[in-house]
């Protein structure tokens, strides 16, 4: 078995820091790839959370309106207290729907936001291990 000289073992060392270079680059572009597609990711996801915001702020006024409205129509203490607990009732519902609405784009959002980056660091410990 002949010993390795100096310019093979030259030659392999730089081939190995050329590609471990390679691959450091690889990983630098795909973060930046990633924090790109994250940021656009989560900037979609934050409108469509927006979106959901101003629609349950336009139909809780809409809400509030009927409700005075209902209210001014009361003609006996009975028709007061089926109407109040009506009202009561819808309010809860409609407060369990957009707060699980609410929960879910949040999360989505997250999900989102975090999906790219997750991605890439499995794409660079596949690079660095392999």
């Amino acid at each position: 078995m002949a010993d390795p000289t100096i310019e093979e073992i030259a030659k392999t060392n730089a081939e190995n820091l050329a590609r471990s270079g390679q691959a450091a680059a690889q990983v630098m572009k795909g973060g930046a790839e990633a924090m790109t597609e994250s940021r656009a990711a989560s900037t979609a996801a934050l409108q469509e959370l927006t979106r959901a915001y101003q629609e349950m702020a336009i139909k809780n006024a809409k809400n509030l309106t009927a409700a005075m409205e209902a209210l001014a129509k009361v003609k006996s203490p009975s028709e007061l207290i089926a109407l109040q607990q009506r009202l009561m009732r819808e309010g809860v519902e409609a407060a369990i729907s957009e707060s699980q609405t609410i929960a879910r784009l949040t999360s989505a959002m997250f999900a989102a936001a975090f999906e790219p980056m997750r991605k890439q660091i499995e794409a660079a410990q596949k690079t660095t291990q392999g």
